[in-house]
């Protein structure tokens, strides 16, 4: 996790970059899941860096996005939440601080393996979402005969 002034193509750039460079070097492939902020895609590489590069960064990559009608689904949401009160409920004066507070909440989070609790369950979701994913229901033929 980095602290960052904006969320900007470059910022994002420079992110993905990190991912496969520093991070996750000897990954073949990283699935990235991401909500749909207009950031938070391929392009913006080619905008920040060369072609060759961004190409080099993208291959590496695998976009998930996040459905617009249910971001309510996005576990990582979850986790801010979890970091927003555990961490930022509260004034931190300058960035260095918010990174530096950060980091120690990842870490610990990180040594205790933490992990979402999931309790929506496929059946929950076809309920509530029902009207955006009807079932298909068995249809009545009828046969005339010429």
């Amino acid at each position: 996790m980095q602290v960052t002034q904006q969320r900007t193509k470059v910022d994002f750039a420079l992110q993905m970059k990190n991912l496969v460079d520093i991070y996750h070097p000897q990954a073949t492939v990283i699935r990235l899941v991401v909500d749909n902020l207009n950031t938070h895609n391929p392009a913006s590489l080619y905008e920040v860096f060369s072609p060759e590069e961004a190409r080099r960064i993208v291959q590496k990559l695998e976009f998930h996005y996040t459905p617009k009608h249910a971001s309510w689904l996005n576990q990582v949401e979850i986790e801010f939440s979890v970091l927003s009160r555990q961490c930022l409920e509260r004034r931190i004066k300058d960035v260095q601080t918010l990174s530096s507070e950060i980091a120690i909440w990842e870490q610990q989070r990180n040594t205790a393996y933490a992990s979402v609790n999931w309790r929506f369950k496929t059946t929950d979701a076809r309920k509530k979402m029902e009207r955006l994913y009807p079932t298909a229901s068995p249809c009545k033929v009828d046969l005339i005969d010429y």
